[in-house]
């Protein structure tokens, strides 16, 4: 639990010190989808397919923090820093980045406690390294939805 408040804080702290593009609208946005997706992934990830779990694997309260102050920053730093308006191959790069850090990140919280909260059943980092690339697609293609909806106003 205690890698797990640490990289909170952390995170929750880079964000909102370091955002210079995203509106407070938008925050509220990206922070919201992405519990809700998060939730919707889990529900089927961790109930029915036994990939993953956070610190139990049934339901559990702990797990609550990594969902809803742990990954929304996350969502947020990636967004905050795309290098919208650059070349293809600067963005592709910035997606390699990013998925090579997430899953540093999901390698060092499946540590033992008290640094780790993860458990992979049988998920692998190679599941997730192919799958991250997607997640933040999802993410990117929302914010560009919002931001699209913002210029209908």
């Amino acid at each position: 639990m205690f890698g797990l408040i640490v990289a909170a804080l952390l995170f929750n702290f880079i964000v909102f010190y370091t955002n210079k593009r995203l509106t407070k609208i938008q925050i509220v946005n990206i922070w919201m989808f992405t519990i809700a997706f998060q939730y919707l992934c889990d529900i089927y990830i961790i109930f029915k397919y036994h990939r993953y779990w956070y610190f139990t694997k049934g339901v559990d309260w702990e797990s609550l923090p990594a969902i809803t102050v742990l990954i929304p920053p996350v969502n947020i730093m990636f967004l905050s820093w795309y290098p919208f308006g650059k070349p293809f191959y600067k963005r592709i790069l910035y997606f390699v980045y990013w998925v090579a850090g997430t899953t540093l990140y999901e390698a060092v919280a499946l540590l033992p406690e008290p640094w780790g909260y993860f458990h992979h059943g049988w998920w692998n980092l190679w599941y997730s390294v192919l799958i991250n690339p997607i997640l933040l697609g999802i993410v990117l293609i929302y914010y560009k939805w919002i931001c699209y909806l913002e210029k209908l106003d």
